[in-house]
């Protein structure tokens, strides 16, 4: 009876170890199997490397720049396109873009087919770092103008002068434009040529990128400069819909007058009662400041005026000289030529350009002398305080501070 039992239990034995085998084993390696596979296929699954949202893997692609003197038409015949389609692009090429305005030195790609007829099948042109050219070849002629995306980065940095603002800079590793836009808010407050060794700055601004690469300056958010042991803040604020800077008490950056008439020169020689004359070897008052700069730099006025006085003046040569109001008045003196619509009796604004640095009349070489009158007698232009213009309204203070604080802890946290 025994025997006969264990003829049954035996092979139930040996069933239900092959089940669970298969259950627990065998059947786990085919799931490891199939998840592998899964791997597998999901790593062979690549993104699609485009540009200009055409998938380069499927085109030779070749990249030139526009040669000197060098036309559209001219350009495509390289690449063997056929006279039909390129009599095409002359009749309706027009509609979309003047195909005269390209530019040489600008970049085009062109994407060719990859079978032995090597056909040209897109074409863009690099128009400016923004907007680009889409030709399509591959059926009825198309063309579009398009942009490629644009990007606004908010950078903070900063900055010692050693030498100059440029050189600040690029030790820094800030975009050039950044020293325009500074010297611009700063432009009736500072001094750019007086800056001394020591002064600092930190600015919190946004820069425009175009395919990761640079292409500008979109705004400074704020800004702070420390020059001849003096802290100035540039506050942006918007009062009576328009945004200008201001300093910490609400008084507007922007003044009567700029603190020069031309930008990133050096001065040569200083307001004097006795200088020895260069030329002359003679003391005599010097009343005025000389920018060294090269011929053709242009000339702004200083301020709000009419022009009282303009044409050649004996050893001052060409001359302008403006009256901004019934106390202050300037002279700009050795220019070469004069700007355009420069005549006398001719209303300026401030940052007209009046003319154009020269070396006419007395003048060992190209430079401005720039003179400054109070009441008709002279005084020193670098110590001129000019009054600010359009403050912080009382009613809007509250509202200023706000931002203020706010700046202010943005600007001292680096």
């Amino acid at each position: 009876m025994n025997k006969r039992l264990l003829w049954y239990i035996i092979p139930l034995l040996i069933i239900s170890i092959l089940v669970f085998l298969y259950i627990f084993v065998i059947r786990k390696t085919d799931d490891i199997t199939i998840e592998a596979r899964a791997d597998t296929l999901k790593t062979e699954i690549l993104p699609i490397n485009l540009l200009y949202d055409v998938p380069v893997d499927s085109f030779f692609i070749e990249k030139g720049r526009v040669k000197q003197n060098q036309n559209l038409v001219q350009i495509l015949k390289q690449f063997n396109l056929p006279e039909g389609s390129i009599n095409r692009l002359i009749l309706n090429g027009q509609k979309a873009f003047d195909l005269r305005k390209i530019k040489a030195g600008n970049n085009f790609t062109a994407f060719l087919s990859q079978d032995t007829l090597y056909q040209l099948r897109y074409f863009v042109y690099e128009h400016t770092p923004v907007d680009y050219v889409f030709f399509d070849f591959t059926d009825s002629l198309k063309i579009d103008v398009r942009q490629k995306e644009v990007k606004s980065i908010r950078k903070k940095a900063a900055g010692i002068i050693e030498s100059s603002l440029w050189n600040a800079m690029k030790d820094a590793g800030i975009h050039p434009m950044v020293a325009i836009e500074l010297s611009e808010i700063y432009a009736w407050t500072i001094d750019f040529f007086g800056l001394q060794v020591g002064d600092s700055f930190r600015i919190i601004y946004n820069e425009i990128l175009v395919d990761t690469m640079s292409v500008g300056i979109e705004k400074i958010e704020a800004a702070y400069f420390r020059h001849d042991n003096r802290d100035y803040y540039a506050i942006p604020f918007t009062q009576d819909s328009t945004e200008s800077y201001f300093d910490t008490d609400g008084n507007s950056l922007r003044k009567a007058f700029l603190k020069a008439p031309l930008r990133f020169s050096r001065i040569s020689s200083k307001f004097s009662h006795s200088r020895l004359h260069p030329i002359l070897k003679i003391r005599r008052p010097h009343h005025g400041v000389d920018y060294a700069a090269p011929v053709g730099t242009p000339v702004v006025a200083i301020g709000d005026g009419k022009i009282i006085k303009l044409g050649y003046q004996g050893q001052a040569g060409k001359m302008v000289k403006i009256r901004h109001n019934s106390i202050y008045s300037t002279a700009y003196l050795h220019l070469s030529s004069y700007g355009k619509g420069v005549t006398n009796g001719a209303y300026v604004k401030q940052g007209d350009v009046i003319g154009y640095v020269g070396s006419t009349g007395l003048s060992t070489g190209p430079h401005l002398d720039f003179r400054f009158y109070k009441n008709n007698v002279p005084v020193d232009p670098l110590k001129v305080e000019a009054p600010s213009v359009d403050p912080v309204k009382e009613e809007n203070m509250a509202a200023f501070d706000s931002v203020k604080s706010r700046i202010i802890r943005q600007l001292d946290s680096f």
